[in-house]
């Protein structure tokens, strides 16, 4: 029952998405035939069960009907980000070894890729299409779909996702699993974990703020439709909108990233006490740990609706925590589900309670990096535990709490200091908009801190702030974690995500220095 093509035929007319702010808006019946046109056309295209197509486009329906219609013919489908550099987009494309793919016209590398002749590795050639582009240089994606039958004329058979990291520490890693196998509307397990933990129902009204090309927003939307929820998809975040959407549309659910909460405290404070925010049952984060003084903040406006997770595209391990719990547990992102936690040390060795040290997962799923051997090897302990590469504790009671990741410790003068906590302190000023904390060389200590800030208003950046900001350091966590300098910058390179494009940024200050 649990599958889009059989609400379409129990609730044809039904709202499937509407998407914002444009206010398109997809029936379960238009979504389920956008569907077979695309599962149809790809298979003209010659796409067969275990072939791969690349998806680079922004939350619209075109996605989704590539989504759900290579989901049919048993394709791996890669979904990539609009804000891929062209060599990575070609990159990944031929990594994964797509035969076919579609780029919108928004994507930041669409002008240079209309160019280039791309092939696969072995020398065929990708078929490269467009949607939303209006010079031709292009053959047009929605053009063909439409062109094909509504009903699935092909043999169906399950397809699923190939993800890649998002790059921000290095090239992105591929993640393919084997496909399933069994009837193409078989209920995913993956989406019944989801429904059966967020109490996802067709009643349900699901807020979707982030990406879709990301893991976590991908699971969640795919949950919430094939369960018979509506979706709310934001085409891009906007912190107001999204505020009023809640209440507009009466959502039961939504899904966010620690720093869609910051802006949403940043709103005026008579703009937030006139949200209608009371239909939201569960408000769910993930995708980086949330700093502790914000998270007190929105569940004093919410309440205890607020939902946490912890996993990554790996799919080798994950936590929860509900808002009761964090309460108890202020900081925490969980205790691991359906898996194992150890803190190993610098030696592999296993820490006890309270020690911080490299995150591991014990669990019994199957994963490799896609054509890369030793990057699979490289996430391994020798106890066979596997890593996303992040450092942490447990505590007591058996909650992970994330210190920061392992690629970001500055080690100055013998000391690990953890960026992330002295990035939530200086975000506890209301003036600064985002932070990202580094370590750049120091001639004596090896590593020094280095703070670079973004204000909210950038004509009150100066020494006095700086001086004022760190200060604040000094007071909430001691001298030898305290800034040795501030800089004030009007932008961050922070991706879609939420995640912090920060070895980005490393590397600018070190090769500056």
């Amino acid at each position: 029952m649990y599958h889009l093509s059989n609400f379409s035929a129990a609730t044809p007319e039904k709202t499937a998405a509407i998407f914002l702010p444009s206010e398109q808006t997809l029936s379960y019946r238009e979504l389920e035939a956008a569907a077979n046109q695309a599962a149809n056309a790809l298979h003209t295209l010659g796409v067969r069960r275990g072939d791969c197509i690349g998806v680079c486009v922004g939350n619209s329906p075109a996605l989704l009907s590539l989504i759900f219609g290579a989901q049919r013919i048993g394709a791996y489908y890669t979904l990539m980000s609009t804000k891929l550099s062209a060599d990575d987009f070609q990159y990944i494309l031929q990594d994964a070894g797509a035969t076919v793919a579609v780029i919108s016209a928004d994507a930041h590398a669409a002008p240079e890729i209309v160019t280039r002749k791309l092939s696969t590795k072995t020398g065929l050639p990708i078929n490269l299409f467009g949607t939303g582009m209006s010079d031709g240089q292009l053959p047009d994606w929605e053009a063909i779909r439409t062109a094909a039958s509504t009903t699935l004329a092909v043999v169906p058979s399950p397809g699923r996702e190939m993800l890649y990291s998002s790059g921000t520490t290095g090239r992105p890693k591929g993640v393919r699993e084997p496909l399933f196998e069994g009837p193409y509307d078989a209920v995913d397990a993956r989406n019944a974990g989801v429904a059966h933990a967020y109490a996802f129902t067709a009643s349900s009204v699901f807020l979707s703020t982030c990406p879709l090309y990301h893991s976590g927003p991908n699971r969640f939307l795919s949950a919430a439709l094939n369960y018979g929820a509506t979706c709310v998809i934001f085409e891009s975040f906007d912190a107001a909108r999204a505020l009023a959407a809640i209440g507009d549309y009466q959502c039961t659910h939504s899904l966010w990233v620690p720093t869609m909460f910051h802006r949403l405290l940043q709103l005026p404070a008579e703009q937030r006490r006139a949200s209608r925010t009371a239909s939201l049952r569960h408000a769910i984060h993930g995708a980086a740990p949330c700093p502790v003084h914000v998270k007190r903040r929105m569940l004093d406006w919410w309440g205890p609706i607020i939902d946490e997770y912890y996993s990554g595209t790996e799919g080798i391990g994950s936590t929860h925590i509900s808002a009761v719990e964090w309460l108890a547990h202020q900081g925490s992102v969980g205790r691991p589900v359906n898996c194992a936690v150890h803190i190993l040390g610098n030696e592999g060795e296993e820490m006890p309670a309270g020690s911080i040290g490299d995150v591991y997962f014990e669990s019994h799923a199957k994963f490799e990096y896609w054509n890369d051997a030793q990057k699979t090897e490289r996430i391994f302990s020798r106890q066979g535990w596997r890593t996303f590469g992040d450092v942490g504790y447990v505590d007591a009671d058996g909650y992970l709490y994330l210190t920061d990741r392992k690629d970001f410790t500055i080690i100055s003068g013998g000391v690990n200091i953890y960026p992330q906590e002295i990035e939530d302190a200086i975000l506890e000023d209301a003036r600064v908009s985002d932070v990202a904390v580094f370590g750049v060389p120091n001639e004596e200590f090896g590593e020094e801190v280095k703070a670079v800030v973004q204000l909210l208003d950038p004509a009150e950046a100066s020494a006095a702030l700086a001086a004022a900001l760190t200060q604040h350091v000094r007071h909430r966590l001691g001298p030898v974690k305290v800034p040795r300098s501030v800089d004030f910058v009007t932008s961050l390179p922070r991706h879609q995500t939420g995640k912090l494009y920060k070895k980005l940024l490393i590397e600018q200050y070190r090769q500056g220095s």
